[in-house]
């Protein structure tokens, strides 16, 4: 719900990702929308949603319905994609169920940056996210 209201990506202040990428690559956390988009064009990450809409209370997982997947291919056609990573095992589940077969790449799962995935500290998140910059070299 947050990320909806701040308009984009991962914008729970509670959600790590902008804290575990950034650390990843060495960097200050980025904190505005700007200063997101900065740090993923610096680093080459391309960010997009496995649903495009969906049916969704708050902001359970468990809760998805109706779901419509995007379609990746307008990103892959148009530009140079080395690797397909996911954030948690429910983007990987529809993934895998909508994108998979369509495009014929498959995806890498990480472990999720959402607070719901409490076992995983940031340091941890941040050593099994390392592999994004690893796979760039």
């Amino acid at each position: 719900m947050k990320s909806r209201e701040e308009g984009f990506f991962y914008g729970h202040p509670q959600n790590r990702f902008w804290k575990v990428t950034s650390a990843v690559f060495g960097e200050d956390t980025p904190l505005s929308i700007p200063e997101k988009k900065a740090f993923l064009l610096r680093n080459h990450i391309a960010l997009w949603d496995v649903i495009g809409s969906c049916d969704i209370e708050g902001s359970a997982d468990s809760s998805i319905r109706n779901v419509v997947a995007n379609d990746l291919n307008v990103i892959l056609e148009n530009a140079d994609i080395k690797q397909i990573y996911v954030n948690g095992q429910t983007a990987y589940k529809y993934y895998c169920k909508y994108t998979e077969k369509k495009i014929g790449r498959s995806a890498i799962c990480l472990p999720s940056t959402s607070p719901a995935n409490a076992a995983w500290s940031v340091e941890r998140l941040t050593k099994a996210w390392s592999c994004i910059k690893e796979g760039m070299l």
